[in-house]
């Protein structure tokens, strides 16, 4: 009786728990939708502020940007202020074309339509990805516009304020050289904030909004026109029928079960012969690391394509295994792409993945243990503890401690392991069915396949969103409740 309800009590536990982290997480995402709300609420408060309290100058600056710098005879910077704004204005009310497609005010009516024009013998058709392209860009620009203009109302509300504090307001070489002083961080930070914009958050914005449009081998941008579906391509995913409905949990169970043991044998494996090296009893350390960093020095890929390439079916391997009679000439074992069973293939994997990720893992732990505060074990042999005591006690929290998040970091990276599924066995075995999506696919290497060989870009950019979320709910949620977050000084 006390068995079974203490397995009850476990039960209700995790439960609990379940529901739980579903708790907190709506809890946050109302608590940010909250914040983001009171922030827009302060911005506006404070834009309001600086109209009101502003000279003639800073409220003529909210229309014609440069105005207030004019007015306080910092010409320099008002030039450069109304040269932003004419030169957007030229680009928006202009809107000259690229590949017959308008930029400007126009492209966002043509990112609503996604164009009309279906073409004929005479006419082009639209070209969609163009438009839509194209929209993402000018909402790239509106929003960088937007921050010089709210700079231009700021440097003027400035200029208002060191004049009531009868200071006078700050040349164009001042602001240089606080730049490259005081305030260097906001020089090196905003080109590197233009370029995250740029080649980081506008293509990922262009990348989900294909997930809510057609564009796939049937309609091809330039040739056919492409609409908005809205959530249809995720509503696909629970719908029971289709590629993405019948494979995507298979790939998604396959991504976290590859995800979690490929990192939990090469973090282990990667900490036991970091400690079996630095033991006092062996010797020949350097010799031994030294073995190690070379197998890192060789490129991954190389190795991936040899491991291949001894285990196929005319390998080295086989080849052995048929001269010393353990296997027929005409019976080949294939342990990866063409394995008899999905699981022989994905074990196969996960083993050779720790010869290539264990390295890694050894060489941090080991400088780690080179590492950790003697205080801390003179303390415990003060206080009378063993070696053993001081070893799982000192040494072991202290190593999970700081690899907590490379750990975190590593499981991240095997969602998205791209090379060591492609190079070893392309995603095969084959499914049931037909699918575009193998065995031992990964939602990256499926997403691959769905852009690449099959042209559904809207089905990939489906994939590509979820997992996005997966990995980036994986990533807060476990980094925040570890102890490198919560305990920062613990080891200080």
């Amino acid at each position: 009786m006390e068995h079974i309800e203490n397995k009850k009590n476990k039960k209700s536990s995790v439960i609990s728990r379940f529901l739980s982290f579903f708790k907190n997480l709506g809890l946050g995402i109302v608590n940010g939708f909250i914040n983001l709300g009171k922030k827009i609420k302060n911005g506006c408060t404070k834009f309001y502020k600086r109209f009101m309290d502003g000279s003639i100058g800073t409220k003529l600056s909210h229309f014609v940007m440069g105005v207030g710098n004019f007015y306080h005879k910092q010409f320099l910077k008002g030039l450069i202020y109304l040269s932003i704004q004419a030169g957007f204005l030229y680009l928006m009310i202009t809107s000259p074309k690229v590949n017959n497609t308008p930029i400007g005010f126009k492209s966002l009516s043509n990112l609503i339509t996604l164009g009309t024009e279906p073409g004929d013998f005479f006419t082009p058709t639209d070209n969609s990805m163009l438009m839509l392209l194209f929209g993402v860009i000018v909402l790239g620009i509106i929003g960088m516009f937007l921050m010089a203009y709210n700079s231009n109302i700021k440097s003027s509300y400035k200029a208002d304020m060191d004049k009531r504090k009868n200071k006078k307001p700050t040349s164009f070489k001042e602001d240089i050289k606080s730049l490259l002083d005081e305030r260097f961080h906001v020089a090196l930070l905003t080109p590197a904030m233009i370029g995250v914009l740029i080649f980081t958050i506008l293509p990922t914005i262009f990348m989900i909004f294909i997930a809510f449009t057609n564009f796939d081998k049937e309609h091809t941008a330039g040739l056919h026109l492409i609409d908005w579906v809205g959530f249809k391509n995720f509503a696909d995913i629970f719908s029971g029928t289709g590629e993405i409905s019948r494979r995507f949990l298979p790939v998604l169970s396959w991504t976290l079960i590859w995800a979690f043991f490929a990192t939990t044998t090469n973090y282990i494996g990667g900490i036991l012969l970091a400690l079996l090296i630095n033991k006092k009893e062996v010797k020949l350390k350097k010799l031994w690391r030294t073995v190690f960093v070379i197998t890192i020095a060789l490129p991954q890929f190389v190795t991936l394509l040899a491991m291949r390439s001894l285990l196929s079916n005319g390998g080295p391997v086989n080849q052995m295994l048929v001269t010393i009679g353990l296997m027929q000439a005409n019976e080949p074992f294939e342990i990866l792409a063409f394995a008899s069973s999905p699981w022989i293939a994905k074990t196969a994997i996960i083993l050779i993945n720790i010869w290539i990720g264990v390295p890694y893992t050894m060489l941090m732990t080991s400088g780690i243990l080179m590492n950790v505060p003697s205080e801390l074990y003179e303390a415990a042999q003060i206080d009378g503890a063993t070696k053993r005591q001081a070893f799982f006690n000192i040494t072991i929290p202290y190593i999970i401690f700081v690899t907590t998040p490379y750990l975190i970091t590593s499981f991240i990276g095997n969602i998205t392991s791209f090379n060591v599924i492609f190079l070893l066995t392309g995603g095969l075995p084959r499914a049931a069915g037909g699918a575009i999506a193998g065995e031992t696919d990964l939602l990256v290497t499926w997403l691959y396949k769905l852009t690449i060989e099959q042209n559904d870009y809207n089905l990939g950019s489906v994939i590509a969103i979820m997992t996005f979320i997966i990995t980036a709910s994986a990533t807060l949620i476990s980094y925040r409740r570890s102890k490198s977050y919560k305990e920062e000084d613990a080891f200080q």
